[in-house]
Formats: structure tokens, sequence, C-alpha cells
């Protein structure tokens, strides 16, 4: 082992607090990768809460793996070293199971990066009994797994809190057996996907023909899993360490989903039903985060929108961190707490400037409310404030783009009349992205702006913020979120891609033109309401026929009004899930 990456593992350890040793003779090993660096998976609250279910089990061991930096991966290869975990510095090779939580799609090259450091073949048809059974988890396993198909064994369609236990159970059970018999009975776990009993067929058009199951125990369609209740074992901070996009900070989840109904937001889709964090729980966690390190950081989808956040934030006595919060639900009280925590920025998210185009995406709040927030912020002595928005999105016109420099004029001028009495100004950040059609959401059918058509937009808006004072506008390329839309819409056959790209070092143009592949069918191409997309077999409780609905009242610019959780039965999910949600088992 190289001793170079033995001393910067060690360092990482010895700068954490609360990390997870296990003796040895656990029953079942569990390697934990993230497909990023230390610092950007250590700040993912997913990670945790999985590292936490697996160790709380007396039966198992896991431990984390990350991907090394561009130094480290050098040092892998140069002196041969095969990737190993953090806490024994085992390879990871070695264990039983090599499970990835996976949130993002830009990080799918990492994962055979990562495969490639521990010697483990991707292309699971090559691996043999001798390398650890690979396990998929985390949001990108949710939506569409089948870019993944060809690399992952086993894949849990639903919320860890609720899959885990079984899963552990299930494979001890069946480990003697062969990885036919095992993943067989894999299958009878409500949730489990198991990728190579199902065969795909297409049309001449490329189009998805048939997907038809190999084996009596494979569903035809895998029902995601959720947990009913978040206060059995709340997602929070397991490790703290000043190596992390919050250094130090104890993060803790007192909402999960979000029940606004924003037409392209994927992640409001898969979490519904919205669910709280009891204000009794919440405080609970606050308390912690105050023993612990004296700052708290309160994740959720949509966080202001959370019942107690007002009465949360005025108990907590140490500093409090939260992300983006609603315009149109964000308090005075709330922004003042903040404002005392130290906060220098806030961020909020109009997501478009007109009018039009937020009624288009549902998004249900005015100029009136952006404007009202931006006051508040300001007026409480945050200096900073930072917009989201999305260009390209379906019906948007020049002027809805305009209308993005236009908000931004107001804002400012809002800044500025708060500014001049306090003899100092702060910055404005406009961050623009473009529109990437998500599965499971009304705008799933619709096709990506062509890279050309978005590089412009983002040109003709970086010239006019430059008239404005103390505003900057920051986004990605274009080109990259053109590749997340080819593979957050692909089928099987994007694991060649994948494999290509990765081959290349990460040239997707390229990787597409060796194999033959026409990546604008997946990215850019308008799908027929009536053509089966490849998430199609997975039933995340949301009906199509209600995202259709949803997508007809977009172009007419109608709102949806937010859940009323438990009563409707507009979407699907709350008359489905009411005999099917689970709540976690506490295990010895």
């Amino acid at each position: 082992m190289s001793r170079k990456l033995k001393e910067k593992n060690d360092a990482l350890l010895a700068a954490e607090t609360g990390t997870m040793y296990k003796a040895g003779g656990a029953d079942v090993t569990i390697a934990l990768a993230y497909p990023n660096t230390y610092r950007v998976g250590m700040s993912n609250l997913g990670l945790h809460q999985v590292y936490a279910l697996f160790n709380r089990r007396g039966d198992t061991v896991c431990e984390r793996v990350f991907l090394p930096d561009d130094e480290d991966i050098d040092e892998y290869s140069r002196t041969g070293t095969d990737l190993f975990t953090l806490e024994s510095a085992r390879p990871t090779k070695a264990f039983d199971i090599l499970a990835f939580s996976v949130s993002f799609e830009q990080d799918y090259l990492h994962i055979l990066e990562i495969l490639r450091l521990s010697g483990i073949p991707a292309d699971r048809r090559e691996r043999t009994g001798h390398d650890p059974l690979l396990l998929l988890g985390g949001i990108c396993s949710f939506f569409n797994p089948e870019p993944l198909a060809d690399f992952f064994d086993v894949v849990l369609v639903g919320e860890g809190e609720v899959m885990i236990d079984a899963f552990v159970d299930t494979y001890k059970a069946n480990r003697g057996k062969s990885n036919n018999e095992l993943f067989q009975a894999l299958c009878l776990n409500e949730g489990v996907y198991v990728p190579e009993f199902y065969e795909v067929t297409y049309n001449t058009d490329g189009t998805i023909k048939e997907r038809k199951t190999l084996v009596p125990q494979a569903p035809g369609r895998i029902r995601k899993r959720v947990v009913k209740e978040l206060g059995l074992m709340p997602a929070a901070s397991v490790i703290l360490t000043a190596n992390t996009e919050f250094s130090n900070m104890y993060l803790t989840e007192v909402t999960r989903g979000c029940g606004r109904h924003c037409r392209f937001c994927m992640a409001g889709s898969l979490y519904l039903p919205p669910r709280n964090l009891s204000i009794e729980r919440a405080r609970e966690e606050a308390d912690k985060a105050t023993n612990l390190c004296g700052k708290i950081g309160l994740v959720g989808s949509a966080l202001s929108d959370y019942p107690a956040i007002d009465d949360l934030c005025a108990g907590i006595e140490g500093g409090v961190s939260v992300s983006s919060l609603r315009a149109d639900s964000v308090s005075r009280t709330l922004v003042e707490r903040l404002a005392r925590s130290g906060h220098k920025t806030i961020s909020i998210a109009p997501e478009a400037g007109s009018e039009h185009l937020r009624k288009v995406i549902n998004k249900g709040i005015t100029e009136e409310d952006i404007l009202h927030a931006a006051d508040m912020v300001f007026g409480s002595g945050i200096p900073n404030l930072k917009l989201y928005f999305i260009i390209g999105l379906p019906t948007e016109t020049e002027t809805d783009v305009d209308e993005i420099v236009s908000l931004a004029e107001k804002v400012h001028a809002i800044q500025l009349r708060h500014a001049r009495p306090a003899g100092r100004i702060g910055r404005i950040t406009l961050s623009v992205n473009s529109f990437v059609p998500k599965p499971f959401t009304p705008f799933q059918w619709e096709p990506m702006e062509s890279v050309a058509n978005l590089n412009k937009k983002l040109r003709r808006l970086e010239k006019a913020v430059r008239k404005i004072g103390n505003t900057n506008i920051i986004h990605d390329l274009p080109k990259w979120e053109y590749v997340q839309a080819l593979l957050s819409r692909g089928d099987r056959r994007t694991g060649k891609l994948i494999l290509a790209a990765h081959a290349r070092d990460g040239d997707w143009k390229g990787a597409a033109r060796e194999i033959g592949m026409d990546a604008n069918f997946y990215a850019t191409r308008r799908r027929a309401f009536d053509e089966s997309l490849p998430w199609d077999f997975i039933d995340i409780g949301v009906r199509k026929d209600y995202l259709r609905n949803e997508y007809d009242r977009a172009r007419e610019g109608k709102y949806t009004p937010p859940c009323n959780v438990g009563s409707c039965v507009a979407c699907g999910v709350c008359e489905g899930t009411s005999t099917k949600e689970q709540t976690p088992t506490a295990k010895s």
C-alpha cells in the first residue's frame, strides 16, 4: 500500500468525530461508496443516513470509500494500490457488498472509476463469485436506473430506512446459494430490482417495444418504498469534520418532500407525500447540534414550508443555517434569526423571471412575493442574495428571458435602498441553469433545448447583467446539462455510452461517435405520450395520467394547489400508500 495514500487517509480520519469503528467478525461486510470526493460525499446527508442504518445492526460492518482526487488517482495507479476503505484501509473488493449511494447523473463516470481503481469489472456479466455484490441506492435508483443496469447486480428502489434491514436479512439467508437463487430471493422484497431478470426489446425507430421478466419472482413493476414516520430515525449528521462543504456543522432533515407540484421538479414527485419531523423531535436534534458543535443546518426540499420553522429556529441556542427558501413562505422572523446567526447570503428560487412562465411551471409565487422577500433579506442586514433561474423551460420566449434581467433590476433597487443608509452593499448572484427534462415530471415528454440556443441565451443574459450594479451571473455549461439530460432519460443502451465516455476520459461526443449513438435521441427528442418510457416500470405512486394532465395544465397556465396530505387523491400517492408505507424497525 502506498504510504502517501495511507497517511492522507489517516489524516481524514483524525479530523472526524463520530466515526463508527466495528470489531471484526461481522456476518456481512459492506463498503459504502459515494462516487465523488470525500469533501463532496461527506456533505451528503443521505450517505450519513445509510452509513448509520447499516452500522446500527450487530451483524454488519459498513465502511466508507470515495473517489480519490486527481493527484491520488495517479498515486493509486503508479503504486498499483487497490482502492481501500477509510475506516480499516481494507481493499474495497474484499468486502461482501459494494453499495453505491448515487445522487447525481454527473457522477456516473465516477462509479466506473471507483470500480477500475478497485479492480472490479464494471460489466456485471464479467464479474465472478470473488467480486462483491454491487448494490445501487440513492435518488438515481428511484427515477431511472436503466443507464446503470449493466453495472449493478441489485437496485434498491426506495428509502433506505425501510429497505436495508430486509435486504441484509435476505442476503444473509441466501448468500451460500448461487447468485441466481440469491437474486430471486431478493426480488421477493418489495422495491428490489434485479436488472438481469428483465429483457428489453426495441422498435425500428429506437423506442422501447417490450419489457419482459425472465423469472417469475421478478415483478413487472417495481414499487418504490417510502418511510412514513421520519421521527423514528431522523436523517442527520453521523460524522462531523471540517473537511466538508459545511465544516463541522450538524445537519438534520426536518422535512422530506415538497407538495408544491413544480412541474419541472423531479424530487417533488419522487419524495411524495411530503413528511415533516415533529417540532419536539426537531428540537431534540437542535439540542444535539448545540452540544456537539454549536451550529445546525436544517435540511429540506421546501424548508420555509415547515409548519414550525419560526418556532424551531427561535428556540435554537447556536447558529442556524438553511438551504434555499420559498419567497412566499419565508417570514421576517426567520430571516432576522438567520441574520443573527451570521448568515451573509440567502438563496431564493424564482426559477423564472416572468409571471407567465412561473404559471407554466406552477411555481406559485408572484413578483410581489419575490420583491417582498428581497426586502426582508436586505432589511435584516443580510448583504447578499442568490436567485435561482432556469432557462429553456417549455413555452419560454425571448421576453421571458428578458424578464430575468428586469426582475434582477428591481431586486437591485431594493438592495440599494437598504444599502445606502448602512454605507455598505453586498452582491446579487443570479444562478442560471438550463432546463433538463426529468422522469416522473409533467415535462418528462419535453425535449431539452439545443446547446447552441441555450448558449445564446446565456450570452445575452451575461451582457445585460453587466449593466446592473453589484450583480453577477453564474451558470453550468449547457453541454454538461445536455449530458445530464441524456443520462436522466436514457435506457439500457446508454450504458455502452457511459463505458465509452469513461474510456475516453469524459469525451461524450467522441464516445457517441465511437459507438454510433445519436445522443439527441435521448436529450433533445420530444417523446410521444403513448411511448413506453425507460422508467415506466417503476411505480413511485404518482399516476402517469396525472402527469399528463399536469402537462396540459402547464400549457394552459393553470395553477395546481399544494398537497393536502391524506385527503387528496389527485396524483395517487396518498391513495396508494395508505397501506403500503412502512416504518423502520430497530435492529440489535
